[in-house]
């Protein structure tokens, strides 16, 4: 999946949902780092729709505490070929051994996604673009959410994912909270690659998240182009 256009991800801890899923999601997104066992989960999974697996550290908002493990599981999750994609943390990769999973996607065909999470604010413009790019020099889509307190913290948000798309970067991006509720259906206008949803409301994985169905007929109505 090379995530050229954009890309609707299921998000969930339990692969069950995965049917459930279908009419509305192009990928699942797998948190292995909320599933009660992972690795089997995966083992066992027989759905129709391509996962795109995170394992998030708790430094970074997750449930994983042993570094170590949650990059060998993620690296053994890139073997299986239901396996499109992998989330691994920009700063795992900057500044950790993260690498190594980025290095076993490539060896598999699995497209790499980098990711940096702001859980108290918007940084500022100049960095938005800073961390745009550098997500997206390491991976093939760069993911930024922030935490938005404003509708200027959103605007700013989303000039800066029309100002790296113009650059070549492949970006998602998503302000969380409730200010930044409405920017999960419009960012993907200003060029945002990826959205995330959860088939259940009650089962939202980050604040300000719109079930499934509400943000595909969401993405798809502002997408669509108006009858004359």
């Amino acid at each position: 999946m090379e995530f050229e256009s954009f890309v609707l991800a299921a998000s969930t801890d339990d692969l069950g949902v995965e049917p459930a899923a279908r009419e509305h999601a192009d990928i699942v997104e797998f948190r292995m780092d909320l599933a009660e066992d992972p690795r089997a989960a995966l083992a066992a999974y027989d759905g129709d729709l391509p996962l795109l697996v995170t394992n998030r550290p708790e430094w970074e908002g997750g449930a994983t505490t042993d570094d170590e493990a949650r990059l060998d599981a993620l690296c053994a999750a890139v073997e299986y070929d239901f396996v499109a994609a992998v989330d691994v943390e920009l700063e795992s990769v900057a500044e950790g051994d993260g690498a190594r999973v980025l290095r076993a996607a490539r060896e598999h065909g699995a497209t790499t996604v980098v990711s940096t999470h702001d859980f108290e604010k918007t940084p500022t413009p100049p960095k938005l673009r800073r961390l745009l790019a550098r997500a997206a020099d390491h991976g093939d889509v760069g993911k930024l959410a922030v935490t938005a307190e404003t509708e200027d913290d959103v605007l700013e948000l989303l000039a800066a994912t029309r100002a790296s798309t113009l650059d070549g970067d492949r970006v998602a991006t998503m302000a969380m909270g409730e200010a930044g509720r409405h920017s999960r259906a419009v960012a993907p206008l200003y060029g945002s690659k990826i959205g995330y949803a959860p088939v259940d409301p009650a089962d939202a994985t980050a604040p300000g998240q719109y079930d499934l169905a509400t943000l595909r007929r969401l993405v798809t109505e502002l997408s669509s182009e108006p009858e004359p």
